[in-house]
C-alpha cells in the first residue's frame, strides 16, 4: 500500500515539474538572454529581446506556457540500481504528461504517425520518449525533462562524413544545416553537436549535448576549442534573435562526443530554441528532490 502511494506521490512531483518547464525558463537561459540582450548593438534585436523578457514575464503573471508550442515530451533519466521505483517509471512519465496536458495546460501535439490521428494527450507510440542511462550504486534518480518543439526541431540532421572530411567537414556540416534552417528555430539557438561512428549515436549524443547547462565546456580541451570555434562562427553569420540580424545568433555550442571506427564520422545537430524549455531534477529514494535548474522553486 505504501509503495502505491509513493508512485502516486512521484506521478504528481513530475506532473507539477513538467509544468513548471513549460512555464518558466531554466536560470541559465534567462541569464544568458539577458547577457546577451545587454550586448546587442542592433535596435531592432534590442526591442526582440525586450519582447522575449515582457513574455518571459507575462507566461509567469498568467500561468501559463512561456512558448504556445510546448513540443513533444522527452525524458533522459540516469537511474540509480537502487532507486526503489524503477520499474514503474515509465508509467509514471506517461500518466504525468497525461496530467500535465490538463493541468499546464500544454498544446496536444503527439500525432501518431501513418494512422495520422492526434492523441490530445501528448502520449502515442514511444511518446513520451524516455533515455536511459544505469548508475551502478546509486539508490537517486536524476532527470532531465524536454519539451522539443516543432521550430527547434527543424534544423536537426545527422550524416556519416568520409574520415577525410576531418574536423573541418563537421564545421562545414554545422554552419551548412545552421545557415539553411536555423532561423526556422527561433534564434538565438542553443546548438547540440553530436560526433560518435553512426548517426544514431551521435544523434543521441547531440540531444544531450543540449541538457548541459549554458556556457559549460566540454571537457576535452580540443572539444571545448571546437564549441567557441562554432558559437563565433555563428554568431558571424548575423542571424541575431527571431532571425532579423543582431550581435548574436547562438546562446552557445554544446559538443558531446564518443570514440568511432577510424572509417568514419558521424555527427548529427540538434538545436534548441530560444525559449528552452528543460528541467532537471534529482529525487532521492524517498521521494525528497533538488530542482537543478529552477533555484528556489519548489513543487
Amino acid at each position: 500500500m505504501q509503495e502505491k502511494e509513493n508512485i502516486q506521490r512521484l506521478e504528481e512531483l513530475v506532473t507539477r515539474f513538467i509544468t513548471l518547464v513549460s512555464k518558466r525558463l531554466p536560470d541559465d537561459v534567462s541569464g544568458k538572454l539577458s547577457e546577451l540582450q545587454s550586448r546587442e548593438t542592433n535596435p531592432m534585436a534590442q526591442a526582440i529581446y525586450q519582447t522575449m523578457f515582457d513574455n518571459i514575464e507575462l507566461a509567469l503573471a498568467l500561468d501559463r506556457p512561456v512558448c504556445q508550442d510546448t513540443g513533444v515530451l522527452q525524458f533522459f533519466l540516469r537511474a540509480g540500481t537502487g532507486f526503489p521505483y524503477l520499474g514503474a517509471m515509465e508509467t509514471v512519465l506517461r500518466n504525468a504528461v497525461r496530467d500535465a496536458t490538463v493541468q499546464a495546460p500544454l498544446r496536444h501535439n503527439a500525432v501518431e504517425t501513418f494512422d495520422e490521428f492526434n492523441t490530445g494527450d501528448n502520449t502515442g507510440r514511444r511518446v513520451p520518449w524516455v533515455d536511459w542511462e544505469v548508475v551502478p550504486g546509486d539508490s537517486g534518480l536524476s532527470m532531465d525533462v524536454y519539451m522539443a518543439g516543432g521550430g527547434c526541431t527543424l534544423p536537426g540532421t545527422a550524416k556519416v562524413l568520409m574520415p577525410s572530411a576531418g574536423y573541418e567537414g563537421i564545421v562545414d556540416y554545422v554552419l551548412d544545416a545552421i545557415v539553411s534552417y536555423g532561423v526556422n528555430a527561433c534564434p538565438p539557438l542553443l546548438v547540440g553537436v553530436g560526433i560518435a561512428t553512426s548517426v544514431d549515436t551521435a544523434a543521441v549524443l547531440s540531444k544531450k549535448a543540449l541538457m548541459r547547462k549554458i556556457g559549460s565546456r566540454n571537457p576535452n580541451a580540443k572539444a571545448a576549442k571546437l564549441e567557441a570555434l562554432l558559437t563565433d562562427g555563428i554568431n558571424r553569420l548575423g542571424i541575431g534573435p527571431q532571425g532579423l540580424s543582431g550581435d548574436s545568433s547562438v546562446m552557445g555550442v554544446h559538443v558531446e562526443h564518443a570514440a568511432r571506427h577510424p572509417s568514419a564520422i558521424g555527427v548529427a545537430i540538434n538545436v534548441g530554441c530560444w525559449a528552452h524549455r528543460r528541467g532537471s531534477i534529482r529525487f532521492a529514494k524517498d521521494l525528497s528532490y533538488e530542482i537543478l535548474t529552477h533555484k528556489g522553486v519548489a513543487l
